[in-house]
């Protein structure tokens, strides 16, 4: 609920509501919070535990399969010679060589079986289409969103060093021009002083224009004493989409970059993308060469379909736990991200709280960080503009050749106000907070969603390829052997029109010959 309240215009889903519900247990057994800290080991247990359930599910699987293969190896093994007389008896009132009797209802239900579980697992592989799809489409709109982020950071650090580049021009250039002019006069003398004083204090205004919080601090208590400072991004980047490879935290850069944010997830989605297609692919190949070898009755491609199908079953089972985790951590940081970026050492390093607050919520009643300084800057500007039109109206008329130096400094005024303009727009809270909600949009409906697809799709393709795996036995014992096959070939070529059984009952109706 608190960040119902404290990110305008998200609200968590139902699902991550759902998922942030259930109960937490580490591995002794104990019951955790859910609250997202994936830095400790306490949190991180739950997950494992939680993982665990998949590793159950699979030991369940394979206890099972091995139970059906017992059954066909060992418990049929009786069944040959009882299978041979009833098929002698069964010969008398059938034709060909097809079945018939209890071995062939056998042979229909484990065929139909079989068939039914591929069916499953076809269903299963167009849901995990669809959710790589949708787990996809929330990553590019994250990414979006943290590029769109870093060019406005980037757009203010690119201002803020032009404004104090073209401030320190003119207090270096023109204006010491214009003391050396003015020394005869003082008024002049002391108004383009001024100048310089009042540009300098702009320079310094504006480099303490950052998240840090000593310059800030210093900012609104000394203006001459502030040192420069860089612009640090502002705006955080929510855990990713597992399965990804997920970057330590001696590998992120200090200060934080969404840029850097982008590219490496863009990077890792990639190949979590391509992994799971490969995965589909190949649950697909394993179902379509299924059918194909039981419509065309190999045994061959059946045993090394089985052997795919093993495979199969491990990805499945391991990629749910996988996605269980991921899904539960994920529900964790939606149902309340801003506390975990205002807490996370990551985002919050040498960064004043009240900065990320207001960038974070954005709400009508927070003043922003900046605004103090914005102000004395505007100020200083306006006063520069005063004095440089006391000299324009007054100083030329007695000093002409003040007048190049005058319109140049003139030049950069106007060129710093533009930039000054921009920048208190850019710093508006609006932007990047709109980056910030359509990035936890992206990751916590679109990437959530897609997530729940894809755990759907793993749990039933798991139990498809069980189901697979315990069928497919009975399927190739049920077909002829090369040696039955070979009599039926041979019978087929003494009359092809007619059985043996039937030629011989029509030389016994016939007594002449």
């Amino acid at each position: 609920m608190a960040a119902m309240t404290t990110v305008p215009s998200y609200t968590p889903s139902l699902w991550v509501r759902v998922c942030h519900a259930l109960p937490r247990l580490d591995l002794t057994m104990q019951m955790r919070d859910n609250i997202f800290v994936p830095d400790s080991w306490e949190y991180q247990q739950t997950l494992l535990v939680l993982s665990s359930l998949s590793a159950i599910a699979l030991v369940i699987s394979l206890l099972v399969v091995l139970s059906f293969l017992i059954h066909y190896c060992c418990c049929h093994r009786g069944d040959r010679s009882e299978g041979s007389d009833e098929e002698e008896e069964d010969e008398d009132g059938s034709t060909g060589h097809g079945y018939s009797g209890k071995k062939g209802r056998g042979i229909c239900c484990v065929t139909w079986v079989a068939v039914a579980a591929v069916t499953l697992c076809c269903v299963a592989i167009g849901i995990g289409f669809y959710g790589n799809s949708e787990a996809n489409d929330g990553m590019y709109q994250l990414t979006s969103s943290l590029l769109t982020a870093n060019y406005t950071l980037a757009s203010i650090d690119l201002l803020i060093s032009d404004t104090i580049a073209g401030l320190q021009l003119s207090i270096s250039g023109p204006l010491t021009t214009m003391e050396e002019l003015f020394t005869g006069s003082k008024p002049f003398l002391v108004s383009t002083r001024n100048c310089r004083r009042l540009s300098e204090n702009v320079m310094n205004l504006l480099s303490s224009i950052s998240l840090a919080r000593s310059s800030i601090g210093a900012g609104l208590g000394n203006d001459s004493s502030i040192s420069g400072a860089s612009i640090i991004p502002l705006t955080p980047v929510p855990p990713s989409v597992a399965p990804t490879v997920v970057p330590t935290s001696s590998l992120i850069p200090s200060p934080f970059s969404p840029g850097w944010a982008a590219n490496t997830l863009m990077v890792n989605e990639d190949y979590r993308w391509l992994s799971y297609v490969l995965l589909l692919l190949l649950d697909l190949i394993v179902c379509l060469f299924i059918l194909l070898g039981l419509a065309k009755q190999a045994r061959w491609l059946l045993i090394l379909m089985t052997v795919l199908a093993w495979l199969a079953l491990f990805l499945s089972w391991g990629s749910l736990g996988l996605e269980t985790a991921t899904v539960v951590a994920l529900s964790d940081f939606c149902s309340d991200p801003n506390t975990f970026v205002l807490n996370s050492t990551n985002f919050n390093t040498g960064t004043s709280s009240d900065v990320l607050d207001y960038y974070l919520t954005c709400s009508r009643r927070m003043n922003s960080p900046f605004q103090q300084l914005l102000t004395q800057s505007q100020r200083a500007l306006s006063n520069i503009h005063t004095h440089l039109s006391s000299l324009d109206r007054n100083a030329l008329p007695q000093f002409p050749k003040a007048e190049k130096s005058l319109r140049e400094v003139q030049q950069i005024l106007n060129s710093t106000e533009g930039n000054f303009h921009q920048l208190v727009a850019l710093l508006n809270c609006r932007g990047l907070n709109k980056d910030y909600i359509d990035s936890l949009k992206g990751l916590c409906y679109d990437g959530m969603e897609g997530l729940l697809y894809l755990s759907l799709y793993s749990f039933l393709s798991a139990l498809a390829f069980t189901a697979i795996l315990c069928s497919l036995p009975g399927a190739w014992r049920s077909f002829p052997s090369e040696s039955e096959e070979y009599e039926d070939s041979d019978s087929e070529s003494e009359d092809p029109f007619t059985s043996h059984q039937d030629s011989k009952r029509f030389l016994q109706w016939q007594p002449w010959l």
